[in-house]
């Protein structure tokens, strides 16, 4: 792919950086620094992407923490690895106890959302398999933060005075945790203000000096499991000593020449990989932007409405991977796209918030990470004296039992967090990501359009204006988008709605590697903190 680094067709705040011998690129200034730091130190592009993921946790809990899950692609020596550790619902939850309490549908906050959290996980089986470092050097970086302290960046300052107004009308005692932790003056800290955690440090330094083993089977476990029993939640210490992430095979679609990877359901990348295999169907782009546009919009309506009905732990689909993005299915669905916005429903393919960050080392490996506590801090809930903010990713769960994703023990849910990788002719190109809960496979699809069709730099492609397909036939679109493009897809039945901010379209990291030198570029999410640094 050739693409000019001088060209930028939507308005950017910095250039596209390059490197040779190596590269960070996360939401976070500080975390893409420590990234960097451990690549000088002589690790790998596995060991940076470890250690930037735990700085993350401190310097961003915004979007993740210690009670995050996690998903990677790796690629090592020339071959592509994935990692699922997203962890499952508790063994002792059900949706009859769920309806039991009064709830109709999963809660969004407190403890009944929360299930295994599986980066530290994530952490310790990259480690084993591919770092080069002692694991415990990876984590120094990140306890130092959370004992000195950072200045609080403007993005995540935004975000966590929104968390600390959501919380305040939260009346269960044990929220006042979160305020304890998170909010120690009194309120959220403003941009600058500095922030720091005695608690997150010591909970960092018990899974650096255990690689792991206190969060899921020590003295952390026994805090968590503790915490949940006093306030009613379901988790367990068992279930996190049950616990182990899941290697798996990557799946892909070739578009525009390149194969576009993601990892497999429970995880909703496949979404992301039908749309632009239904694009690839239909051919070339019209000329006409506003038909091109229409046109995508329309395929991630249908790829998306499929992924929700299907997606779920992978021996409990209806729909297997291979039949969802079979070339047959792909082109039927593809055919379904007219001149104007449709109301999308599944087909029927069966014959018979969070943080992203990349990596690359001046050896060829990359990585491509992503880390979430789902809905910004989570549950909202603090393991006290920890500093281990648990997730809320069962709030995906349904309490219907017809449902393809409906709550049981032991079960993993749909989950949203997606990382992405770009191969050609068996060769790295590089990782890419967009985080945002249920706007990430639209944000892949996005930034691999401008990537892979319009031939932008990684910067360009993370600066164009985004839209977010919601529900029938409406359709976000960011405060800058073009208002001419807004009208046309109007004109074509869609119902547009115009943001009043940027926060909820994604916020994304891609870094690529020229086949033909070598050389690393990189770019980072204009709607972030972030920082793209080479080595």
């Amino acid at each position: 792919m050739q693409s000019d680094p001088h060209y930028y067709p939507c308005s950017s705040r910095r250039l596209v950086t390059f490197g040779q011998h190596g590269m960070v690129a996360t939401s976070q200034s500080l975390a893409a620094q420590v990234g960097s730091d451990i690549l000088r130190q002589g690790g790998n592009a596995v060991d940076a992407a470890i250690a930037t993921a735990a700085a993350l946790t401190v310097v961003e809990p915004t979007s993740n923490g210690l009670g995050s899950d996690a998903f990677a692609i790796v690629w090592m020596n020339g071959e592509l690895y994935g990692l699922n550790a997203s962890g499952p619902a508790p063994q002792g939850i059900s949706c009859d106890a769920v309806t039991a309490l009064g709830h109709s549908e999963m809660p969004a906050n407190g403890l009944l959302p929360v299930t295994v959290p599986g980066a530290p996980a994530a952490w310790t089986a990259l480690s084993e398999r591919f770092g080069r470092l002692d694991f415990a050097q990876l984590l120094a970086p990140a306890i130092q933060l959370a004992e000195r302290g950072f200045a609080v960046s403007p993005v995540v300052s935004q975000l966590w005075q929104q968390a600390e107004r959501r919380y305040r009308q939260c009346e269960q005692p044990e929220f006042n945790h979160w305020f304890a932790h998170f909010a120690p003056a009194g309120h959220a800290p403003q941009p600058g203000e500095s922030w720091r955690s005695a608690e997150m440090a010591r909970s960092l330094q018990r899974i650096a000096d255990t690689r792991g083993e206190a969060f899921y089977r020590g003295e952390l476990a026994d805090e968590i499991d503790a915490f949940s029993r006093q306030h009613g939640g379901f988790l367990r210490k068992q279930d996190l000593t049950d616990f182990t992430p899941e290697w798996v095979t990557p799946i892909s679609v070739r578009y525009r020449g390149h194969d576009v990877w993601e990892i497999p359901p429970n995880g909703s990348g496949m979404i992301a990989l039908q749309a632009l295999g239904m694009l690839e169907t239909l051919g070339n782009e019209p000329r006409n932007p506003a038909d091109a546009l229409h046109r995508r919009i329309e395929a991630t309506k249908l790829a998306y409405v499929d992924g929700l009905h299907y997606i779920t732990e992978p021996a409990e689909m209806a729909a297997s991977p291979e039949q969802m993005l079979s070339a047959d299915y792909l082109a039927a669905r593809a055919r379904l796209i007219g001149e104007h916005a449709l109301l999308p429903e599944h087909g029927n393919p069966i014959k018979g918030g969070t943080v992203y960050l990349a990596t690359a080392d001046a050896e060829g490996n990359m990585v491509s990470f992503i880390q979430s506590n789902f809905d910004g801090f989570g549950s909202g809930m603090v393991v006290p004296g920890t500093g281990i903010s648990l997730q809320n990713r069962g709030w995906s769960f349904s309490l219907n039992p017809n449902d393809a994703n409906v709550l049981a023990a032991g079960k993993r849910p749909y989950h949203t967090i997606i990382p992405g990788f770009i191969t050609r002719n068996h060769q790295a190109v590089g990782p890419f990501g967009v985080m945002g809960g249920f706007m990430q496979p639209q944000g892949h699809v996005q930034v691999i359009i401008a990537l892979l069709e319009e031939l932008l730099n990684p910067q360009a492609a993370l600066d164009k204006p985004r839209w977010k397909w919601t529900h029938g036939r409406t359709v976000e679109v960011e405060p800058d988008f073009p208002d001419h493009l807004a009208q046309a897809l109007a004109r074509r039945g869609h119902a547009i709605v115009r943001a009043n901010d940027g926060l909820t379209f994604g916020r994304g990291q891609i870094i690529l590697r020229a086949q033909d030198n070598g050389v690393l570029q990189g770019g980072t999410e204009p709607r972030a903190d972030g920082a793209v640094l080479p080595v």
